[in-house]
């Protein structure tokens, strides 16, 4: 029966959006002004970490409010009859809310998984480069890491030397990588290897001490993170093992005393 009522709605919806009679579209660009309200305020900063500065964030945005819309009325297809309940409107609203806060949560989770990863992965890659720089320069090293690179840097990398092979001679390229992956040391140590990079060949050994001992420091940290990463898994799954055995316990609690009271 509901899944006959969910195809009946979803067909009169198309039905609607077709005709003219009511467009999701319409209505959404009709009030984007109050709808923008809604929009939070480091969206569009997650948005484009995740798909780059080409995104359309109203477009994005916009496609979270009809998404949002869409499931709201579907289940308000779907309980029609409890609309006599003014509660259903407050689930309704819950309903959509919940649909519309999603993709920006899975926005926010990406941001800070893909910024894990690069911060545990970064000193290795650097460590690696070091060692390459200790036979050849700069731009040299940086074009034979590529191959060994962890995947998540191997577009950063390519493009950072196309770059620098193109003639740019700055500190720019360095930068631009720095950007693409912007965790809390990316760009210390990029202004560390282009000044490496520029540095005379006298000077080289002394400004490579300088460049590892700061790699050494970053692996320390990178292990200190991976520990506590591990210690919070655990102590997560020990807290849900908790909570189950009490809900437990107290749904054995409850089953006695309700057997208890049935046979008095």
């Amino acid at each position: 029966m509901y899944v006959e009522v969910l195809l009946l709605a979803a067909i009169i919806l198309i039905i609607m959006q077709y005709i003219g009679g009511f467009s999701i579209n319409k209505f959404v660009d009709d009030n984007s002004v109050y709808f923008q309200k809604l929009k939070e305020s480091d969206f569009e900063f997650y948005a484009k970490a995740k798909y780059g500065e080409a995104v359309n964030i109203d477009s994005l945005f916009n496609s979270r409010l009809k998404n949002g819309l869409i499931v709201s009325l579907l289940v308000g297809f779907l309980f029609i009859s409890a609309f006599k309940n003014g509660v259903m409107f407050l689930i309704l609203f819950g309903v959509f809310f919940v649909m519309f806060k999603l993709p920006y949560i899975q926005l926010k989770n990406y941001y800070k998984s893909h910024l894990h990863l690069i911060d545990t992965q970064l000193p290795y890659y650097l460590k690696n480069l070091e060692i390459l720089i200790q036979h050849y320069t700069v731009p040299v090293a940086l074009g034979k890491s590529v191959g060994d690179a962890p995947e998540i840097f191997k577009e950063g990398l390519k493009e950072m030397i196309e770059k620098i092979n193109a003639g740019d001679s700055s500190i720019q390229p360095y930068m631009d990588f720095a950007k693409d992956f912007p965790v809390r040391d990316s760009m210390r140590m990029m202004r560390l290897l282009y000044r490496l990079g520029l540095g005379k060949q006298e000077r080289k050994q002394e400004q490579l001490l300088t460049f590892s001992r700061n790699i050494s420091a970053l692996q320390q940290k990178a292990r200190e993170a991976r520990y506590k990463s591990r210690l919070d898994k655990m102590e997560s799954k020990t807290m849900r093992m908790l909570v189950f055995t009490g809900i437990g316990v107290m749904a054995l609690l409850l089953l006695s005393i309700l057997q208890t009271f049935s046979g008095m």
